[in-house]
């Protein structure tokens, strides 16, 4: 059993079930990148950096009428337990994509027709809820790369666990879970970019882990602001 209290007030790490891991984020982390961001949620240390909007060699991609974004998601060899074969992988690719489809409506790349945005993140460590965090890194580094933008976009994830659904899984809440439930949205207008389930919930449990989801995305967005504001009031 992963919970420690029959009353669903606490759980193995010390949470309650509504409750993130710590959370710590910066900007500006890298300066040689346009923009850059570095994110800790629980276990999770993930570094993200964007370049342009510039001129690609992969012209194939590129559009007449605007920009495009570019996610490249790597996990290293050293960011979990059981050391990880080098470069991409099926797992790496789609949460690639879908981290480009989760961040797109929120960027205004109208201007720069025939450009590509590139995005790169790299998990450091793992801890559960890595392709949350990582949305959550490139979000600020695009900010701190000064791309217009219609909001910032949080991630967050809700779970169940032991018949209960909670916040944030954690690594061992993951693999012992039942279901998960990655979500991602801009909190200005609370349109929802990311969302995926898996696992086995009922209707009502899968409505209180996007409602508990979004909760915690909420809350990633002030720690996202408040990064940027340190980042340029130290200027």
């Amino acid at each position: 059993m992963i919970f420690i209290s029959e009353e669903r007030k606490i759980r193995a790490d010390g949470r309650a079930y509504n409750e993130l891991r710590p959370i710590k984020i910066e900007a500006g982390v890298l300066e040689r990148a346009d923009g850059s961001a570095y994110v800790e949620v629980g276990g999770n240390k993930i570094l993200a950096c964007v370049y342009g909007p510039k001129e690609s060699y992969m012209r194939r991609f590129l559009r007449p009428d605007t920009g495009v974004i570019k996610v490249r998601y790597n996990m290293a060899p050293f960011s979990v337990d059981t050391r990880k074969r080098p470069g991409p992988d099926r797992r790496s690719n789609e949460i690639s994509k879908i981290t480009a489809d989760a961040l797109c409506p929120a960027l205004m790349l109208e201007g720069f027709p025939r450009s590509m945005v590139e995005v790169s993140i790299e998990v450091i460590a793992a801890e559960g809820g890595t392709r949350c965090a990582g949305v959550t890194a490139a979000a600020v580094a695009l900010a701190d790369a000064g791309i217009p933008m219609k909001d910032i976009p949080a991630g967050c994830a809700a779970g169940k666990m032991d018949d209960e659904v909670v916040l944030d899984l954690s690594e061992i809440e993951d693999k012992n879970g039942q279901a998960d439930v990655p979500l991602v949205i801009m909190p200005r207008t609370g349109e929802i970019t990311l969302l995926q389930a898996d696992g086995n919930l009922t209707d009502e449990e899968f409505e209180e882990a996007i409602e508990l989801a979004i909760e915690g995305c909420m809350q990633v967005s002030e720690v996202q602001k408040e990064a940027l504001k340190t980042c340029y009031s130290q200027e």
